[in-house]
């Protein structure tokens, strides 16, 4: 019996969103990304076929019935290992919706980037599935809480001699996302976001990576990211949205892009269909 063809092109959807939870289903037949790192957890399921890319130094192949887990700010890549293609399904979980579940212990670290757990496999298959319970917010508290524990456990536990103050992380936090609706943030500095912490500049870059896995700019960037491609959703152009969301100009917004999400705004929005 012959294999289905491949699609001809490559193609992104954007499935219903699980509360804050952003989740896609996408296809490559080919190189798919450019090396990039997000500031999220990127955890998901091979559908079919192959999903290649190099992590911590090697080359991974993810195949159907494992868990990919990229944990945030690790720097990856994405193609397809067989002529075939590969399609896969993936929801990016912001590490503070974790942290709500985790209550400021270090965020889970899955070494190899694929683990075979299967607690792990069924908790991240609650939140790809297309359903009517990602429309109810204790289904999805339920889900993420799921995930936090399935992640500790398929992860192990890690020592760290450094004791993170999650409240004072989370002020600072907060503080970047009231003030992004201020032209993208634009005049945050470090000093205002201890002040905001009531917390010290250096302990609390120290605590956000520990709680958030990323820096307190790395994390205000892909806030800014975040409101640039909700603009060039809704058909804003790409130099208005680059402004309105805090960069420079557009060839500054189109660098963080591809630093973060492995190919530049432009094919991003076709592959969408926009």
């Amino acid at each position: 019996m012959c294999a289905a063809p491949a699609p001809a092109a490559d193609w992104i959807k954007h499935l219903p969103q699980a509360g804050k939870i952003e989740r896609i289903e996408a296809y490559f037949r080919g190189h798919g990304y450019d090396p990039h790192r997000h500031d999220t957890y990127a955890i998901g399921h091979t559908l079919s076929g192959v999903q290649s890319f190099r992590y911590r130094g090697a080359m991974r192949h993810s195949l159907p019935g494992g868990t990919l887990v990229l944990h945030p700010d690790e720097m990856h890549d994405g193609h397809a290992g067989t002529d075939v293609g590969f399609r896969y399904r993936m929801i990016y979980v912001e590490p503070a919706l974790l942290q709500s579940a985790l209550g400021g212990k270090p965020l889970p670290f899955i070494e190899h980037a694929i683990s075979h757990d299967p607690r792990l496999f069924a908790a991240t298959g609650r939140l790809l599935q297309e359903d009517s319970d990602h429309r109810d917010a204790l289904a999805r508290d339920d889900a993420l809480f799921d995930l936090a524990n399935a992640l500790q456990a398929a992860a192990g536990a890690r020592r760290s001699r450094h004791v993170a103050d999650y409240p004072a992380a989370e002020r600072a936090r907060q503080y970047m996302h009231d003030m992004i609706g201020n032209a993208g943030g634009v005049g945050i500095t470090l000093d205002a976001l201890a002040e905001a912490a009531g917390r010290d500049r250096w302990q609390l870059c120290r605590d956000f990576r520990v709680l958030y896995g990323t820096s307190p700019y790395r994390y205000l960037t892909q806030r800014r990211l975040e409101l640039a491609r909700n603009l060039m959703s809704s058909g804003t152009r790409i130099l208005d949205a680059a402004l309105l969301a805090g960069f420079a100009d557009q060839s500054h917004m189109t660098r963080h892009f591809k630093q973060s999400y492995g190919l530049p705004p432009g094919r991003w929005s076709a592959m969408l269909g926009n």
